[in-house]
């Protein structure tokens, strides 16, 4: 295979997965790591990706890029709802108890369900928390949830409420299942998110919930972002929709985490 072939090929799998790594590019073309290392440098060169320890990501991906939850409620929208519908079922129907759920376009559509769902029993009443505006007025339509909307400075990119209040009326709850988003999930860097304030509230919402349910579609794994809100000691289960890549997977596994594939 001429190089050029390898090299565009190696474009299309980034294109593809958002991420690579050398030693597995290495075993699929049969060539030496150092052939990958030069192929990746040229790529780089050429702004066609970027490079990170271990491999190369797209060279759109920055540890602070974010795009608004409008535009994320349009990125990969089947796996989103696939993974709502598994976390719909980490609360079954007779599920009397409290929920925490961040902001996000993932959780959102978990929101949604939640809202839609009838419960088994007509006292079967969840109280539910929440710091997004968008995932507050869908639940507020609900008879059967008991609403609870956490206030701060709100961040126009996210809907999120964030800041030191959002923070102090976490350190007073602790609800039973929290479910959280992600940007990055990582086997050495953890969970992660670009906005510094944002990652405060989410690491609040960890420490709280007596279990920790994180949401991240495969796009998310192996990325890491500019502000770690949690080890993945600290998480219970993640909810996917594709196999993690293997050294995430073995990282997950060592940490006693629960992957769910939706």
């Amino acid at each position: 295979m001429y190089a050029t072939e390898r090299q565009d090929r190696i474009s299309t799998a980034i294109a593809r997965v958002g991420r690579v790594s050398v030693m597995e590019l290495s075993r699929e073309f049969g060539v030496a790591s150092e052939t990958i290392r030069r192929d990746l440098d040229l790529l780089e060169e050429q702004g066609r990706l970027r490079r990170v320890h271990g491999g190369a990501v797209s060279a759109q991906s920055t540890t602070i890029a974010e795009t608004s939850l409008a535009d994320r409620s349009d990125q990969a929208r089947e796996q989103k709802s696939a993974i709502a519908r598994a976390a719909l079922r980490q609360v079954p129907d007779t599920f009397r108890g409290s929920l925490l759920i961040d902001a996000g376009s993932t959780t959102a559509q978990f929101a949604e369900l939640l809202a839609a769902r009838q419960p088994a029993a007509p006292d079967a009443r969840i109280d539910v928390s929440t710091n997004s505006l968008a995932i507050a007025a869908t639940l507020n339509a609900s008879a059967h949830l008991a609403l609870r909307i956490l206030g701060g400075k709100i961040r126009g990119i996210t809907g999120a409420a964030v800041g030191p209040s959002t923070i102090a009326q976490l350190t007073d709850l602790r609800p039973d299942i929290a479910f959280i988003g992600a940007n990055g999930v990582s086997d050495g860097f953890g969970l992660s998110t670009p906005d510094e304030a944002e990652a405060a509230v989410k690491a609040a919402m960890v420490h709280a919930a007596r279990r920790v349910v994180v949401l991240a579609d495969s796009s998310k794994l192996e990325v890491e972002t500019l502000v770690r809100f949690a080890r993945l000691d600290e998480v219970d289960t993640l909810i996917t929709d594709a196999p993690p890549p293997a050294l995430l997977a073995s990282a997950l596994a060592a940490h006693g985490v629960e992957v769910v594939l939706a």
